[in-house]
């Protein structure tokens, strides 16, 4: 008997420790939501809403699942950043460096990303609906099975980027530059605006995505598929 209870002790003393030991892991990494941000630290699932960070260095940084709606993210430094499954509603990232940063399954809808740096970058399975990407430099970035609709992609450069599965409906590419390979495989191209791009390297592309999307006598297309008899379409309406 005597053993048996010095056993149960012994369990409910680890069981204790593990516990405890929990509970400080768990403080340690809540405890990052306190600090400013500074390169490498730990903001996973942090709320950092509707606040100023204009220019701050998150270089590194664990973000994912934080929240950033309505906060202003302009100039800022994320560089090599997880942001994954965070919330980025109405945020802003204008001029924001993003090199090899992964927004893989964020929420984006009506973000801006005027001008953002962000080559490498990873937006997979991403709400990017509305997003405006102008001026952007995207160069092998990936959007795979990306939400785009109405995103705006005006003077960005594409080459190299991945829109294969992407749902591209209404979404401009009209004035992005794209100097090489872009994959379209699969993507949704209902009215995706393309007049007067270079798609004659495009990859994945088909007569189905052309007769849906809109070009105009200026835009080239890779060989085997021709512009259908409905271009140009109609100015798009901005609602």
């Amino acid at each position: 008997m005597g053993n048996e209870i010095a056993t149960g002790l012994s369990g409910l003393a680890l069981a204790t420790t593990i516990l405890l030991a929990s509970g400080a892991h768990g403080l340690a990494l809540a405890a990052d939501c306190n600090r400013v941000a500074s390169p490498g630290l730990n903001w996973s699932e942090c709320s950092k809403t509707n606040i100023m960070l204009q220019g701050s260095d998150l270089h590194g940084a664990n973000l994912a699942g934080a929240h950033f709606d309505s906060t202003d993210l302009s100039n800022a430094n994320v560089t090599l950043a997880n942001l994954e499954k965070a919330t980025l509603i109405r945020t802003w990232l204008k001029n924001a460096r993003a090199e090899a940063a992964n927004f893989s399954r964020v929420e984006a809808y009506r973000s801006d990303f005027t001008n953002i740096m962000a080559n490498g970058a990873r937006f997979a399975s991403a709400e990017l609906q509305r997003a405006e990407f102008s001026g952007a430099q995207l160069t092998n970035a990936d959007f795979q099975k990306a939400e785009l609709g109405r995103a705006d992609f005006d003077q960005a450069v594409l080459t190299g980027s991945n829109f294969s599965f992407a749902n591209l409906s209404r979404a401009t590419l009209t004035g992005a530059t794209i100097r090489g390979p872009v994959a379209f495989d699969g993507a949704f191209m209902f009215l995706t605006r393309i007049e007067g791009l270079d798609l004659s390297a495009a990859t994945g592309l088909t007569q189905q995505q052309i007769n849906l999307a809109c070009g105009d006598k200026s835009t080239m297309l890779p060989a085997g598929l021709k512009a259908p008899a409905s271009w140009p379409c109609p100015p798009d309406d901005k609602d």
